[in-house]
């Protein structure tokens, strides 16, 4: 076994499970490592949807300003290294080990103080404001695991914050209201801030500003003072006016779908303004923002994957989630025959997710990914059923099967052209990382 995949499998030990959400075992192994995440400015993101696109978005901008990143994000689709990137690049496997063999003693010496020991999460955390540390990055764009407030990232103290659109998930930690969920969001904001917010529900956009007000912090709010002005459709994308903090930006390409992400990127342009201290007597290099943007991507966000038929992979698994993904098949993808291949989490609301697939797509299969939380495949079908009809529901045991059972459902009783046919494979990024194993070999 090579000492990357024996270093991935001892992290996969630890488990993602914590009775207790504080942060006194991550801060304790920080300094045990001398306060690692101190050694750059950082940019921190929460959110319930669109967190990734943003960061990813964000990374490439101060790219093509020619700063060196750390982008910290999760979960992985292929490789745990893809959480720790550097300049844009997943962090090598030499690194990785080498960041590991530096921080797992001192980890077994935090492990042995406390009750419970770090967690996976808690673990690639150090690990990457280590590595960014040792690049050395000149700043880390880091997004949040779950919540804001006792995410195992909410040491760094970021001096500019970015919260996407706030929604419903993880209820059964962060709580059962958009307010409450706001709030613990709103934990990343500390003293000093600047807070750069996409449009957001009144719910959630109060106790943004309460914990604002509260800590001293400045906010920048989409449709205020920044936001998107113009978008249309292009090849393999969109093209974007922008009003940033600076001023407006035109001509964008963005290589990535969907309204959401033209908000995404209202949102990234908007942090980047900010760390870069452009404001209302400062705009950024226009034709360097261009350059920024059309270098993004975005893997398994309504990302294509094979053509004859066209099968498109996106990680929406949620109803917020799923809204947005709908709203751009329907606007950007003109499918004369549509077949999804479905996965989800049995945590998730997934009446709530097949309700917004059921009037895009014409037929669905139903399986289940490698997630030990995965629905079982009789489950998600009974609830499939229920909302499209026996007659459009198909199940099958494994993603290659799922898969290979949308292909042939797709192209049959389809006349001549077969260039309007296509399978979305969504639910889950899970689902999405195992499709997207399978077919980009």
């Amino acid at each position: 076994m090579s000492e990357f995949r024996e270093v991935d499998a001892a992290l996969e030990a630890r488990g993602n499970i914590r009775m207790v959400f504080d942060l006194s075992k991550i801060e304790e192994l920080l300094d045990l490592l001398g306060s690692p995440q101190r050694a750059y400015p950082s940019i921190h993101l929460t959110g319930t949807n669109g967190k990734t696109s943003t960061a990813r978005m964000i990374d490439s901008l101060l790219q093509a300003f020619g700063i060196h990143t750390g982008r910290y994000t999760s979960p992985h689709l292929e490789s745990v290294r893809e959480r720790i990137s550097l300049d844009g690049e997943p962090i090598s496997e030499d690194r990785f080990v080498s960041v590991y063999r530096e921080v797992e003693p001192l980890a077994a010496l935090v492990d042995d103080r406390h009750d419970e020991p770090l967690t996976y999460f808690d673990m690639t955390t150090a690990l990457a404001f280590a590595a960014f540390a040792d690049a050395p990055v000149e700043v880390a764009v880091v997004e949040v695991g779950l919540g804001g407030a006792d995410d195992s990232t909410n040491v760094i103290q970021a001096g500019v914050c970015v919260i996407t659109p706030i929604g419903l998930d993880h209820t059964e930690w962060l709580g059962d209201t958009i307010e409450e969920i706001a709030w613990a969001k709103a934990g990343i904001i500390h003293k000093g801030a600047t807070v750069i917010t996409a449009a957001q529900t009144e719910e959630a956009a109060r106790p943004l500003l309460e914990r604002c007000a509260e800590v001293g912090a400045t906010i920048a709010r989409e449709g205020g003072e920044f936001g998107v002005l113009r978008r249309t459709l292009a090849v393999g994308g969109q093209v974007l006016t922008l009003q940033g903090l600076g001023g407006e930006y035109d001509e964008i390409f963005l290589p990535l779908h969907g309204a959401h992400q033209a908000q995404n990127a209202a949102v990234a342009l908007a942090a980047v303004e900010a760390f870069l201290g452009a404001g209302a007597d400062r705009q950024l290099v226009v034709e360097t923002v261009r350059e920024g943007f059309a270098a993004t991507s975005s893997p398994g966000r309504l990302e294509k994957v094979r053509n004859a038929p066209t099968i498109l992979l996106d990680g929406a698994h949620n109803p917020h989630g799923m809204a947005a993904t709908v709203t751009a098949l329907q606007e950007e993808f003109a499918f004369s025959k549509l077949v999804a291949v479905v996965a989800v989490l049995a945590d998730k609301d997934v009446t709530g997710i097949l309700d917004l697939l059921e009037p895009v797509v014409d037929a669905v299969v139903v399986t289940r990914n490698s997630s030990p939380r995965a629905m079982p495949v009789d489950e998600l079908a009974a609830l499939a059923v229920e909302v499209f009809g026996e007659e459009r529901v198909e199940t099958a045991a494994t993603m290659p099967d799922a898969i290979e059972a949308a292909v042939v459902l797709a192209e049959t009783e389809v006349e001549g052209e077969l260039s309007g046919v296509g399978v979305i494979v969504t639910g889950s990024v899970f689902t999405v990382a195992e499709a997207r194993t399978l077919l980009k070999r």
